[in-house]
């Protein structure tokens, strides 16, 4: 089994000696119960990786040797999904499972059709959530980048962000076009952005609007996914396609 990989912030991996403390101090010394010796990762979210050796474990500290360092650069081209709000829970879960499948970015949207609104003080422990969940995620599957998680986007915010990409696809149970079948950019620049609907579906004018940004619709397959699995299964095919994968 590779080693476990802990978090810290950008930047943090400049010395030789990194201190994991706080919460991720805690669980390297009483959850995972380092010792000395133990060989670990420490990644920044932004692509550096250590490779680490642990000299010294406190109750809820650890000390940490760096032994190399390693840059990985970003994948390309960049894949963002524009996520819209599901009901409950799925929100995290999309998330969780987006960046274990390896989504560079998540867009949180507040489409017509969502049953779910994030309002107030509501909107920024919603927004945590998904921002803490993406980070946990990332540390499960070893990553070195922590996928960005954006503000709650507009039905404008995301034309915008459609317009600028060098691929903008709206997942469509009614599309004639498949995801598998589309045309893949030959520059990477401007990345590839994905578009999932809510419970509800994606309304005529917000369809509209999207193709008139350029983008196409897709059909992922024969049956419906629910929203919060339909991201996943979109970054799958092209991460695929574009030898990501």
């Amino acid at each position: 089994m590779t080693a476990p990989v802990f978090l810290t912030e950008p930047g943090g991996l400049a010395h030789d000696t990194v201190v994991l403390s706080g919460p991720e101090g805690r669980h390297a010394a009483t959850v995972r119960r380092l010792v000395a010796g133990e060989a670990v990762h420490v990644v920044d979210g932004a692509g550096t990786r250590a490779r680490c050796v642990v000299g010294a474990v406190g109750k809820d500290r650890v000390t940490l040797e760096v032994r190399d360092r390693v840059h990985e650069p970003s994948p390309t081209p960049r894949i963002t999904v524009v996520q819209a709000l599901p009901k409950g829970d799925r929100g995290e879960l999309a998330v969780e499972v987006m960046t274990e499948a390896g989504v560079d970015a998540i867009v949180p949207w507040a489409a017509q059709r969502c049953v779910t609104r994030w309002k107030a003080e509501r909107a920024e422990k919603s927004l945590n959530k998904w921002r803490a969940t993406a980070r946990e995620a990332a540390k499960q599957a070893r990553r070195s980048w922590v996928p960005e998680v954006a503000g709650l986007a507009s039905t404008r915010d995301v034309v915008a962000l459609l317009s600028s990409a060098a691929l903008g696809v709206v997942l469509h149970e009614e599309a004639e076009e498949r995801l598998a079948a589309l045309a893949l950019p030959t520059d990477p620049a401007g990345g590839i952005v994905v578009v999932v609907g809510p419970e509800g579906g994606i309304s005529d004018p917000e369809l509209a609007a999207f193709t008139q940004a350029g983008a196409v619709p897709a059909l992922l397959g024969h049956t419906v996914l629910r929203t919060s699995t339909a991201g996943v299964a979109a970054l799958a095919v092209l991460q695929a396609r574009c030898g990501r994968w």
